[in-house]
């Protein structure tokens, strides 16, 4: 069968789920549409920011004069954790339900309102890493899931160009990453090592898939990704979870995420959308020596700054379905020209 050509399904391996490819109805009828669509230029500080340092939140509270990354509790919060309310669960068997308890925070990366990830420094970007790691730390002793992730561009909802992410912690494991819990485990019980070290080391192989690297960390788009430029952010070295990275290897890691994002940037020349997040082994008291960490990157951009995909009809009510294949979509990553970096720049 020719994959590059004739419509075929791929098996992601950490959800189960399958996604369905149809390359022959991209035959590469486009060549990375640049449009005539100006970054929005944002002052250094907004006196109307409920985010900038020093301003005024919408529940009232004022941030302080943060120089760096600066974590609160979320003013409205999706997850509570009241230690008081009833923990009795919905008796029928067709109405489950059950009590969550958890809490939710908020992470401005930089005091600067003008600025992305993806235009920071590497310095920058590792203090917001080591603000991701102390957290989960923090917040993975009373709580078995943490979950760090960004929505970046109104495209992905977010309403504040502030550069900005969230944490959400809670007492039971949510649905996605118990998916890949179980998918890892029973590849690890089957055949006594990771399933996504044993994935990244096919990969390094093939190259196909492969964006960048260092000589810690990897950016794939995965066999079986669902997004256009959907790509996962793998170490090559073992560990579970977040709080199992060294110094030096938070720094590589800012290293590679600096890469990924500026050739997000400058595929279409915007500010890249995208949904972003980290998935690790979940605190629940053991090693996970089944994990691995990783995380990953879901943009909504399709041709241009302003054509998009979207989750409908077939794939609503089927299963997920994209034409430009994830060879293909690695190519164009891989092919942005980035400016002139340091000597250990990724490749």
């Amino acid at each position: 069968m020719n994959y590059e050509q004739q419509p075929h399904r791929r098996r992601n391996l950490l959800t189960g789920e399958w996604v369905i490819c149809s390359p022959h109805r991209a035959a590469r009828p486009w060549q990375g549409q640049l449009e005539d669509t100006a970054r929005s230029k944002r002052p250094q500080h907004d006196p109307a920011c409920y985010l900038c340092a020093g301003n005024a939140r919408s529940g009232g509270k004022r941030n302080p004069d943060y120089q760096d990354t600066f974590v609160f509790e979320n003013d409205f919060r999706a997850l509570l954790d009241d230690e008081g309310h009833d923990e009795g669960d919905e008796k029928h068997p067709l109405l489950c339900s059950k009590l969550i308890r958890g809490t939710c925070r908020v992470v401005c990366f930089s005091p600067r309102h003008d600025l992305t990830l993806a235009q920071m420094s590497e310095a920058e970007i590792s203090k917001v890493v080591q603000t991701w790691i102390d957290q989960t730390s923090e917040l993975g002793q009373k709580y078995c899931w943490v979950q760090v992730f960004e929505n970046k561009g109104a495209a992905m909802g977010c309403s504040n160009p502030h550069p900005h992410g969230q944490i959400w912690a809670m007492d039971d494991v949510p649905t996605v990453p118990n998916l890949e819990d179980e998918n890892q485990f029973d590849y690890y019980r089957r055949n006594g090592s990771v399933l996504l070290s044993d994935y990244l080391e096919t990969e390094l192989k093939v190259e196909e898939r492969l964006v960048c690297l260092n000589d810690d960390w990897a950016v794939l788009v995965p066999y079986w990704a669902v997004w256009p430029f959907e790509t996962i952010l793998l170490p090559r070295f073992k560990a579970s979870r977040l709080t199992d990275l060294s110094f030096a290897r938070v720094d590589s890691l800012s290293n590679i995420l600096r890469n990924l994002l500026r050739r997000y940037d400058g595929l279409f020349n915007v500010d890249f959308p995208y949904s972003m997040g980290w998935h690790g082994a979940p605190f629940d008291g053991t090693a996970g020596e089944h994990w691995q960490v990783h995380a990953h990157f879901y943009p909504p951009l399709l041709r241009s700054a302003s054509v998009r995909k979207f989750m409908v009809g077939f794939e609503m009510l089927g299963e997920s379905q994209r034409d430009i294949t994830p060879e293909l979509a690695a190519e164009r990553l891989r092919g942005v020209e980035l400016e002139a970096a340091s000597g250990k720049d990724c490749i």
